[in-house]
């Protein structure tokens, strides 16, 4: 039926257009006037959904770090292959990194949105490495809330950083392959004690 709304697909516009905005612009480049032209959707529905600039960023950020921790969950016991599949995720969704990028630029060492929720879920990370550290899984010098912000570190940094990447490393895909080579080696020293 024609003039019929659908809310879900308006907020689900907006979501694709915020998160392209957020992503090239950060909080304060951000435009709701062209989020609401990319969404197809009325700038005044927009602040009636989300309240303002700063919730649409944070829920934004949210929504995709859901989409992040349900297509890699944590695996403390296969750090290797966590970490792989987390960088394949990151290079796939390149936005999402530069989303908690631009959230550190804009509160910096201060709280965030939302932060309450948003440590509940890496408590949960933290306590899968505690789990596998207690079991002998992996090796249990390094505290497992350290290992986990190294591990997300490691794994993104090449997706914050292309261009120093493509300085230092290369561009070629052998060049890239390579180098999620040596942080799966990396990976597997830091988490195995055998780093030397």
């Amino acid at each position: 039926m024609a003039g019929v709304r659908d809310p879900e697909a308006t907020k689900a516009r907006i979501f694709e257009a915020a998160t392209a905005e957020f992503a090239a612009f950060g909080i304060a480049g951000a435009r709701i006037d062209r989020i609401a032209r990319e969404a197809r959707a009325n700038k005044q529905l927009i602040y009636a959904y989300f309240g303002n600039k700063a919730e649409l960023f944070s829920q934004v950020l949210e929504k995709r770090l859901i989409e992040l921790a349900a297509a890699n969950p944590v695996d403390a016991e296969d750090p290797e292959g966590w970490i792989d599949r987390l960088m394949e995720y990151h290079a796939a969704h390149p936005e999402l990194i530069r989303l908690v990028f631009w959230e550190g630029l804009e509160y910096g060492t201060g709280g965030i949105p939302h932060e309450a929720e948003r440590r509940r879920h890496y408590e949960g990370k933290v306590a899968a490495f505690a789990e596998a550290q207690a079991k002998g899984v992996i090796d249990d010098r390094i505290p497992p809330a350290d290992l986990l912000f190294m591990m997300i570190a490691l794994a993104s940094w090449p997706t914050v950083q292309p261009q120093m990447r493509r300085i230092i490393v290369g561009e070629r895909d052998e060049d890239v392959e390579r180098l999620r080579a040596s942080v799966r080696t990396a990976a597997h020293r830091i988490t195995s004690g055998t780093g030397g």
